[in-house]
């Protein structure tokens, strides 16, 4: 009888000459934990100084990187971030180390924001009186005649962008230049001033409440990354603990007041002169799933185009900082070798292919997506 193939479930078809099995033996297997995200203190991010600076408007407390001889970088960070939360990571990135040999950064905390600070409350008021966005302004003055800093290269995230824009548009012989990652130029709209109160009334009672935690991660990172990065997001949910809620309430209450900065957008050459707009080189950089991306190309469309460039990174949220912080670096080199800063630097070998287009530090890149402004 014929052997039936397809009913017999014993029968296996004869191996073939190339279907010889090899034993494989692995040996001397390591297996090595990955190192955790943290804030901190990391041993590449020289402190050189660590002081607070008394103004009209309450003290700032800076944190000194690098030789104070050199160029000078201001940075203010987002609403419950301090200069550790906001830009350690960005500034001991390898690539960034490179830049920072050239340049000294003063990061500015404001007001009750630094890491361990007490509350914000003197024994005879019942509430402090926090400065407004405009006098947060001006602290940053102060600071800079503190130090000795003539001019400076700025730095804000956020709510430190707006600080920083402000400062820009009234002091526009102490900028540089200017880079403003998710800055907004309007005043808050209702659904914002609606969830900003109740996370201010939650905070002043002392609470960091599920509700104002989720709202500060949707601030800082969007609702992508809030799924797709578990492990930086992580180690937010942790940090938010240790937040001074009382002094957040306060700063959240301050933003919440801030005033449309009134900018113009002017095209005619005699005209230009005479309007109130940010009249430094700027560079706008937002996440292409950040949740403040409509801010951004708000302001984006009442800026100079003449003098400013607008970044939208693929793949990254609200954070460019923590998520895409190659990507952003790059953009930072040739956005000051623009300026006609570190002529000579090029990007290490670790980091990610990019090729320039001109001296106006707009990127070719194969994943970041450079639009200049039209």
């Amino acid at each position: 009888m014929e052997h039936n193939a397809l009913l017999d479930p014993q029968y296996r078809e004869p191996a073939g000459p190339m279907e010889k099995l090899t034993h494989i033996e692995l040996t001397d297997i390591q297996c090595q934990d990955v190192k955790p995200r943290s804030f901190d203190s990391n041993a590449s991010s020289i402190i050189i100084q660590s002081d607070d600076v008394e103004t009209s408007y309450g003290n700032i407390h800076v944190a000194i990187q690098g030789d104070r001889s050199k160029p000078a970088i201001f940075t203010v960070h987002d609403i419950g971030l301090n200069h550790i939360t906001c830009f350690q990571g960005f500034f001991s990135y390898p690539d960034m180390q490179q830049i920072m040999r050239h340049f000294c950064v003063y990061h500015l905390n404001a007001p009750g924001m630094e890491e361990g600070a007490m509350n914000l409350k003197p024994d005879e008021q019942e509430r402090f009186l926090y400065p407004s966005m405009d006098e947060l302004a001006e602290a940053v003055l102060t600071v800079a005649d503190r130090f000795g800093v003539k001019r400076f290269i700025g730095m804000g995230v956020g709510s430190g962008a707006n600080i920083l824009a402000r400062f820009a548009m009234k002091h526009q012989a102490r900028v540089d230049s200017l880079v403003l990652i998710n800055p907004t130029s309007t005043k808050p709209g209702w659904i914002e001033w609606g969830y900003q109160k109740m996370n201010s009334w939650y905070l002043w009672s002392g609470q960091m409440t599920n509700f104002t935690e989720e709202y500060l991660l949707w601030h800082w990172f969007g609702k992508k990354t809030r799924w797709d990065n578990h492990d930086l997001v992580t180690v937010y949910k942790d940090y938010v603990k240790a937040i001074n809620a009382q002094n957040l309430s306060l700063f959240i209450e301050s933003y919440l007041r801030r005033t449309d900065l009134d900018m113009i957008r002017e095209l005619d050459a005699i005209k230009k002169g005479t309007v109130r707009t940010i009249k430094c080189r700027t560079l706008m950089v937002v996440g292409d799933d950040s949740p403040h991306i409509d801010d951004v190309v708000d302001m984006n469309g009442r800026m100079d185009p003449e003098e400013t460039d607008f970044m939208k990174i693929s793949d990254c949220g609200g954070m460019p900082l923590e998520e895409q912080p190659g990507k952003v670096c790059e953009a930072f080199r040739l956005f000051l070798q623009g300026m006609g800063y570190i002529p000579t630097l090029r990007p290490s070998n670790s980091g990610s292919k990019t090729s320039t287009t001109s001296s106006t530090s707009i990127l070719s890149h194969s994943e970041l997506t450079a639009q200049p402004v039209c």
